[in-house]
């Protein structure tokens, strides 16, 4: 009964009481003790403790709005509706092995409960979602505190594809998971597993462009995922994720055919390495990976979103707008934040675009910022690979030093800076055998820096890892739109390189305001794309009228697309 004087660990919201409950639930079962079953499931009851309270870990000792404690509250809290884990899949993959095998139990020994029906099937959803939350070669993007490599073929991955296969319907998608696993649980679930593929009847996994709301109600944000052909495109509008959530608000990734395009760094920890702290997590997880110039969104002032403040954090969410996968050619999502800087209105849409004209989809990228005051504005792009050119006049740096004192800033040696010669910034890399562009439209007053990982870490703990870095200063509101292309190869066995160029001439910013984005990017065979947004109206009800030029666009919906 040890557990009994620590109920704040016991009843709290997080990974590691799901861990503990489990093991007392479980232990009932087998004493057939109905005292620890009913604690396990219900939690103790303890009547001093606040609500809202929470631990130094980030969980909540008491889940604020939620009258259950224990297993079920565990279910209520942590997972949304659509089965995502609100610290992100690195951990919810962790978390599994509790929730799947105290199901089974539960399920073995308590059928009347129903546990894997219980609010609407979420343990059978998590098991989806986290398929869905992996990049083409199975690894989960590595959102909030992560390390990279994690994937589905991990031991509790295992573990969870055949439970759910047994306990959900038996989904012929999910054999083609466990095929790529290549073991399966020694146990009935691992049976059934082994024999339907043994039959045939496995079919592969449709992962698709989804979105997975955050929040045990659904309204907390969410994680957007936009697919096609091999390319994914990842947006973070969620909440916080608990004590392993990072300050990253409308952050984005991007992958082709599983391949890191720009990076999100995960977490700062060497797991189970002893050299490094031992593998636990290193300060500068802290000092860089959780700040929000560590991640692919806009910085103001150098300062992170909330300040860094954790507390804060937790009480605010991002606000997703729309998210439309209907047409395979066209996919784009949006989402909006009022609450990671004072006065300020964050807004970024993200496009992924299939055109015959070009070899893979493109993204386009439309970020925006509204705020009562003139602020300092950067956008970093931390791409992977190495810089094949740039359209810029490279000042480089006569002597290295950090790009600023904190918030992540002082881990940031500034290599280079770049003068705009044009309108736009162009900048290409190879990285993987493939190349990759960036095009933004840039005014007059954008400077351009370059970035090296590394600053004030006399351990060596941070990768030495590259960003391109966007730039206005002394402005209210700003507006940044960028075209990003995958395209081409080299093989450096013939060492021929082929399509190594950029398609897109240039982007344009046509219009402006608190009202109206609408951008124009343009192909090396004068193509021309218009895409405009509605800033205030996401409904596909709304209608919209602009004036450009000479020329005035109409439509209804959030967004309007037209290619000439």
């Amino acid at each position: 009964d040890v557990y009994k004087r620590q109920p704040q660990f016991f009843n709290r919201i997080h990974n590691h009481s799901t861990w503990g409950i489990a093991g007392v639930g479980m232990m009932g079962i087998v004493m057939q003790d109905d005292a620890l079953i009913e604690r396990a499931m219900n939690g103790l009851k303890v009547d001093n403790i606040d609500a809202s309270d929470r631990d130094n870990d980030g969980g909540f000792i008491k889940p604020e709005g939620i009258s259950k404690l224990g297993f079920l509250a565990q279910i209520d809290h942590m997972f949304s509706p659509d089965g995502y884990y609100t610290e992100g899949p690195y951990y919810q993959r962790y978390a599994m092995s509790p929730f799947m095998m105290f199901s089974v139990a539960i399920q073995n020994n308590l059928p009347e409960l129903e546990i894997f029906a219980y609010r609407d099937s979420v343990l059978l959803k998590a098991v989806d979602a986290l398929i869905n939350l992996s990049d083409a070669d199975g690894e989960f993007f590595p959102l909030n505190d992560a390390q990279k490599g994690m994937s589905y073929m991990s031991r509790e991955l295992v573990a969870a594809v055949d439970i759910v296969y047994q306990y959900g319907g038996q989904s012929a998608q999910l054999l083609s998971i466990a095929e790529e696993q290549g073991r399966v649980l020694l146990d009935k679930s691992g049976i059934s597993v082994a024999k339907a593929i043994a039959a045939g009847k496995a079919e592969k996994f449709q992962k698709t462009s989804i979105e997975l709301r955050d929040g045990a109600d659904g309204t907390k944000g969410a994680i957007g995922i936009l697919r096609s052909d091999d390319t994914e495109l990842v947006m973070k509008y969620s909440s916080q994720g608990e004590g392993h959530g990072h300050f990253d608000k409308l952050s984005f990734s991007l992958y082709h055919n599983g391949l890191e395009v720009v990076q999100d760094y995960g977490l700062a920890r060497f797991v189970n390495i002893d050299q490094k702290n031992g593998g636990g997590y290193l300060r500068e997880n802290t000092t860089w990976a959780k700040q929000s110039i560590a991640h692919n969104t806009l910085v103001i002032n150098e300062s992170s979103h909330f300040a860094g403040r954790y507390k804060t954090a937790t009480k605010h969410h991002a606000v997703g707008r729309f998210f439309d996968a209907s047409d395979a050619h066209m996919q784009v999502m949006s989402a909006v934040d009022e609450n990671a800087y004072p006065d300020v209105k964050l807004l970024r849409t993200m496009a992924l675009i299939k055109d015959e004209t070009f070899e893979k989809p493109v993204v386009l990228d439309i970020i925006s910022a509204y705020a009562d005051n003139e602020n300092q504005y950067d956008l970093p792009f931390h791409f992977s690979g190495h810089v094949m050119s740039s359209n810029l006049e490279i000042d480089e740096a006569k002597a290295m030093k950090p790009l600023g004192r904190a918030h992540g800033y002082q881990h940031l040696w500034e290599e280079a800076n770049g003068a705009l010669q044009e309108d736009n910034l162009k900048m290409s890399w190879l990285n993987h055998a493939f190349f990759s562009s960036l095009t933004s439209a840039a005014s007059d007053a954008t400077s351009v820096i370059f970035t090296m990982l590394g600053a004030n870490d006399p351990e060596f703990n941070l990768r030495r890892e590259q960003a391109i870095i966007l730039r206005l200063e002394g402005k209210k509101d700003v507006v940044f739109a960028s075209v990003i292309e995958v395209h081409g190869a080299y093989d450096p066995v013939s060492e021929i390189a082929g399509n190594a160029f950029s398609s897109i001439s240039g982007i344009d910013i046509l219009l402006h305001n608190q009202e109206y984005t609408v951008v124009e990017f343009t192909s090396l065979d004068d193509e021309h794309w218009i895409f405009g947004i509605s800033n205030n109206n996401a409904s596909a009800e709304g209608k919209h009228k602009v004036q450009i030029g000479d020329k005035q666009i109409e439509w209804q919906g959030p967004y309007y697309y037209h290619k000439q």
